[in-house]
């Protein structure tokens, strides 16, 4: 039992720090997607309207792209949840956010040229 305690008391103090975390930077300045790609490395928070959603579930991975401003094959910045986090979604994230204002954030990545953010909890995308 005094294990288990632990256990869950970690946990919690975790998913605390990562909220606090993921509000601090959610609080902050915010970016456009246009933006972004000035932005590779960087911790920020990346806002724009969900252009197209896919989630390809054939592929290895399982992931789910969000595009936001403009949809893919044009798209400018990518939101990518893997497969093996889907699951702590409450809804389907392509069918959600498709069609709304979202802010995501995360560390500003790049993927074959273009900017990304990796979610890997929903907590780091909210609705504008």
């Amino acid at each position: 039992m005094h294990r288990s305690f632990r256990k869950i008391c970690s946990a919690i103090i975790i998913a605390a720090l990562f909220s606090l975390t993921t509000s601090i930077y959610a609080a902050g300045q915010t970016i456009t997607a246009a933006e972004a790609a000035n932005h590779m490395g960087e911790q920020g928070t990346v806002c724009g309207m969900v252009a197209s959603a896919h989630f390809a579930n054939q592929s290895r991975g399982q992931p789910t792209f969000i595009n936001l401003d403009r949809p893919y094959p044009n798209q400018i910045f990518t939101v990518m949840i893997w497969g093996s986090d889907r699951d702590k979604f409450r809804n389907a994230p392509e069918t959600y956010y498709q069609d709304k204002a979202v802010c995501v954030t995360g560390t500003i990545k790049g993927y074959r040229g273009k900017p990304e953010i990796i979610v890997k909890n929903p907590d780091q995308i909210r609705l504008q």
